[in-house]
C-alpha cells in the first residue's frame, strides 16, 4: 500500500507541475523571443575579405528589448583555433560594441571570441569566424603517387568478398508506404557494417541514396526524408555494432569497442581503421545498386561532418555514384595543424583535443594519412558535386572545407551559409534536395 500511495503523490505532483505550467502559458503567454537578443555583424555583409583588409565585429545586444549600456563584452581574435590566451575589451553604448577585430596575411579564416554577462550573472557567448581570401586556400597535404593503384586494388580484393546480407524487419519504421528494414553487409575479409534500409513500397525503379553517419559510434535511426521523396535509403553505422542492444548495453559496448577508433592503425595504410571503412562505403554502395527496384541510373551519396567525409570518398571510389552532396566534410587536410593553420577533424597533431592524438611518430603518421585525407579523394572526385557548410565551425574547421572545396574540379555548387557552425539550416538541406532532383538522370 505504501508503494501505491508514494507512486499516486508522485503522480500528483507531476500531474500539478503541469497544470501549473499549462496556468502559466494560458495566463502570460509563452515567450516569442529569448530575453537576452544578440547579433554580430561583421564589417563585410558576406563574412568575405581580402588579405590585408581591417574587420571589425559589431554587437548588438539586448535584454528584454532595452539595449545593454556599460556592460564589457570580452573579446580574443586570432587564426581559428590559434586564438590567445588573454582578452581584450570594449563597453557596450546603446546596446552596440565595435569590435576590432583586426586582419590575415595569407588565405584563411579570422576568429573572434567575445563573451558578456547578463543582468542576472549568466554568460553570453558566441565564435564569429570571418573568411580571408578562402578561395586561395591551399592544402599541405600531398598526392602520392600510387594512390590511385592502392586504392583501385584495395577495392577490386573487397568486391571479391560476397555481401552476405542479413535482414531484420523494422515494423515501427515500416507502414503501407515504406518499408524498413535492418541490413547487415559483409564489406571486406573482416569487415561487417549495419545500416536502416528503407524502399518505398509501390512504383518505381528507384534512384538509391546512401548516408555514412558523422563521427562516433552513436545508435543511428530510420529516416524517411528519402523514401518519401521516392529513394531507396541506406543510413549505415561503420562499427559493425548492434542497432538492437538496449541503451545502456549499446552505450557500454560502443565505448569499450569504438573508443579512439580515428586513430588505431596508423602505422601503416594497409592497417588504419579507416581503410575498411571507405572501402565499407563503396560496397554499400554495390550493395544498393544490387536491389531490384534500383532505376540502373541514380547513385546519390551524401552525409555530414565524418559522414560528409564519407560521401567524398565514397563518391570518388564507387565508378557507379552520379550525384555527390556533403556537409562540412571532416578529415581534410589533416596536417594543417603541423603547419600553424587549423587543420579538419580529428584536429591530428594537437594537445587541446581528445582525439587529436597521435601515438606514432609524426613521419608515419603523416605518411600514412596522406592515404586517407578527404584533399585527396576530392582532387580525384569526377561527378556533379553540391557541398554545403559555415563558417562558425569549430569542429571541421572551413579552412579545411575550402582546402578540399578548392581541389575540386569536378562539376561544383556551393551553398556557405556564413553563421551556421557544424550544422545546416533547414534551407540548406532544401536547396541540396532540388539540386538532386535536377541531376538525376
Amino acid at each position: 500500500m505504501n508503494s501505491i500511495r508514494h507512486t499516486l503523490v508522485a503522480v500528483a505532483v507531476l500531474m500539478s507541475a503541469t497544470v501549473t505550467a499549462q496556468t502559466f502559458r494560458q495566463e502570460f503567454g509563452d515567450p516569442r523571443k529569448q530575453f537576452v537578443e544578440t547579433v554580430a555583424t561583421p564589417n563585410h555583409p558576406d563574412s568575405r575579405y581580402s588579405i590585408g583588409q581591417q574587420a571589425t565585429l559589431r554587437v548588438v545586444a539586448r535584454e528584454g528589448g532595452v539595449p545593454l549600456e556599460g556592460r564589457t563584452v570580452y573579446y580574443k581574435t586570432g587564426p581559428e583555433m590559434w586564438l590567445p590566451e588573454a582578452y581584450d575589451s570594449v563597453t557596450f553604448v546603446a546596446g552596440e560594441a565595435l569590435l576590432p577585430v583586426g586582419t590575415m596575411r595569407e588565405p584563411g579564416f579570422l576568429a573572434c571570441e567575445y563573451w558578456f554577462r547578463t543582468a542576472d550573472g549568466k554568460t553570453c557567448r558566441d565564435l564569429v569566424k570571418l573568411a580571408y581570401s578562402p578561395e586561395q586556400i591551399k592544402t599541405f597535404t600531398p598526392m602520392p603517387q600510387d594512390f590511385g593503384k592502392f586504392w583501385q586494388k584495395v577495392v577490386k580484393e573487397a568486391r571479391q568478398v560476397p555481401l552476405e546480407p542479413e535482414y531484420r524487419d523494422v515494423p515501427d519504421a515500416t507502414d503501407d508506404r515504406i518499408r524498413t528494414q535492418l541490413v547487415r553487409l559483409h564489406v571486406g575479409k573482416d569487415k561487417w557494417i549495419q545500416g536502416y534500409l528503407s524502399q518505398p513500397l509501390g512504383g518505381g525503379p528507384h534512384p538509391v541514396v546512401l548516408c555514412p553517419p558523422g563521427a562516433g559510434s552513436q545508435k543511428i535511426y530510420p529516416s524517411d526524408y528519402f523514401p518519401k521523396e521516392g529513394c531507396i535509403y541506406l543510413k549505415i553505422e561503420i562499427h559493425d555494432n548492434d542497432q538492437t542492444l538496449p541503451d545502456a548495453a549499446y552505450n557500454q559496448m560502443r565505448q569499450e569497442k569504438c573508443d579512439g577508433y580515428m586513430r588505431r592503425g596508423m602505422e601503416s595504410r594497409d592497417t588504419y581503421y579507416y581503410k575498411d571503412v571507405y572501402v565499407g562505403c563503396v560496397r554499400a554502395v554495390d550493395f544498393l545498386c544490387s536491389l531490384p527496384g534500383w532505376d540502373g541510373r541514380n547513385v546519390i551519396v551524401t552525409g555530414g561532418s565524418q559522414g560528409g567525409a564519407l560521401t567524398i570518398v565514397t563518391s570518388a571510389l564507387n565508378e557507379k555514384v552520379t550525384l555527390c552532396a556533403p556537409f562540412y566534410p571532416a578529415l581534410c587536410d589533416l596536417t594543417g595543424f603541423l603547419h600553424q593553420r587549423a587543420g579538419g577533424w580529428p584536429k591530428f597533431f594537437t594537445t587541446f583535443y581528445k582525439d587529436g592524438r597521435v601515438d606514432i611518430p609524426q613521419e608515419q603518421a603523416t605518411e600514412t594519412l596522406q592515404y586517407f585525407d578527404v584533399v585527396n579523394f576530392a582532387r580525384i572526385l569526377r561527378v556533379p558535386t553540391f557541398m554545403s557548410w559555415g563558417y562558425n565551425d569549430d569542429t571541421c574547421s572551413p579552412t579545411s572545407v575550402w582546402a578540399a572545396w578548392n581541389e575540386i574540379t569536378a562539376p561544383k555548387q556551393c551553398d556557405i551559409t556564413p553563421s551556421s557552425g557544424h550544422w545546416r539550416f533547414p534551407s540548406s538541406q532544401a536547396k541540396c534536395l532540388q539540386w538532386m532532383k535536377e541531376g538525376m538522370r
